[in-house]
């Protein structure tokens, strides 16, 4: 054998060694991947990066976009308009049921439990000029004798009743100041299902707060709340004491005015109305203008069309609002109007209800031309008509 060459039991000794080595380190391999898989990850160089499949993201569609850009607080909002909300408080004298009001009897027996008792209720207000004119809620201030508004910055005022709409639920009250913090009105016909707003006013008396939700839904009539209805619906929680407060959109302008809420315990279950902001501003004109609300007016008695109505009238469609009734001296009455008429448009308006007919009639100015087109036995006619002004309801005792 030369020399330098292998020995074949020295190199079967050294593929022996190889072969149980790699055994071994296999076995320690196994054993540590199944018990202590966290000691092979920490082998891994920290900027290493395993590679990811090549798949194409998708372009974030606008609605996204729109929600990445949405603000985190609405504090901007609240520092805008929470300034011009207030607080009302309002006192008025009862008679307590059940008590004598006879002399005689309060002679021989004392008056101990007689006489009248004073009864407070709380509410809201926005301030709407720097010279003290404040919106609020009819129902707020009805029948009170006494009228206080309280600020945010603590200043407190007595207010007296400019004039009020039980037909729309506001009123105006006025306060001897200047230069007073004053609301911004918004764009209510802008708003649409699913922008947020706030609702800023006293609930409970615990003081100003602000809550926030959606347009739940818009143009919400026949709940037999008011006359005139045509309320924004919110989620925002209003209770007992935001009546007459501020519905703000994101920016701080006004919307609306909180009026009213759906519940059945007496507390917010998501389900809240404001009147809107064009036709606040509409009947505070008229309030401060003339202490009352001029409205449009045609003396008839209108009626949805059902079904059943279109088949006996042979409609072809159930479209338009049928006059159940005609007042004979009215401005209906003396244009020529007759029960049975189907209203299909007013000035060129379509009609849908007879609710919104009467919303159209009262935005009529009193003393105009109004264009009825009518249908009467199967024929369109066209019926000019002077528009009368609405009778001032009374205001209960």
């Amino acid at each position: 054998m030369l020399q330098g060459s292998w020995n074949p039991i020295m190199l079967r000794r050294i593929w022996l060694i190889f072969a149980q080595a790699t055994t071994i380190g296999l076995a320690l391999l196994f054993v540590v991947s199944t018990l202590r898989p966290e000691w092979l990850a920490r082998t891994r160089p920290p900027d290493a990066k395993l590679p990811l499949p090549a798949v194409k993201q998708a372009e974030p569609s606008s609605s996204s976009a729109l929600r990445a850009a949405a603000p985190r607080s609405y504090a901007d909002a609240v520092a805008v308009a929470a300034p011009a909300v207030v607080n009302v408080y309002t006192t008025r004298e009862v008679q307590r049921r059940g008590v004598p009001t006879d002399p005689l009897y309060r002679y021989f027996f004392g008056d101990a439990r007689g006489g009248p008792e004073r009864v407070a209720s709380l509410g809201s207000g926005v301030i709407a000029t720097g010279d003290g004119y404040i919106l609020t809620n009819n129902h707020v201030v009805q029948a009170a004798d006494e009228i206080a508004v309280a600020l945010a910055d603590g200043r407190q005022f007595d207010a007296r009743l400019v004039g009020a709409d039980p037909e729309s639920d506001l009123a105006v009250l006025k306060v001897e100041a200047n230069g007073l913090p004053v609301i911004t009105f918004g764009h209510d016909d802008a708003l649409k299902v699913g922008d947020i707003v706030l609702a800023i006013g006293n609930p409970f008396d615990v003081g100003q707060t602000v809550t926030m939700g959606i347009v739940s839904a818009l143009g919400r009539s026949n709940l037999g709340i008011n006359m005139f209805e045509n309320f924004i619906q919110t989620d925002a929680a209003i209770n007992q004491g935001n009546s007459g407060g501020a519905l703000v959109d994101s920016t701080g302008h006004l919307v609306g005015i909180n009026s009213a809420i759906f519940s059945r315990s007496g507390g917010s279950i998501g389900i809240g109305f404001a009147i809107p902001a064009t036709l606040v501003r509409q009947v505070m004109t008229d309030l401060i203008k003339s202490g009352r609300v001029m409205r449009g007016y045609l003396g008839v008695e209108p009626e949805d069309i059902t079904p059943e109505a279109a088949d006996l009238l042979k409609l072809a469609r159930a479209e338009g609002v049928v006059l159940k009734g005609v007042q004979r001296t009215s401005p209906a009455g003396r244009a020529g109007l007759e029960p049975g008429d189907v209203i299909l448009t007013i000035n060129g308006q379509k009609v849908g209800s007879s609710r919104t007919m009467l919303n159209q009639i009262a935005q009529l100015p009193p003393g105009s031309s109004a264009n009825v087109r009518v249908l009467r036995a199967g024929k369109e006619l066209e019926v000019p008509v002077t528009v009368g002004e609405r009778p001032t309801p009374r205001r209960p005792q």
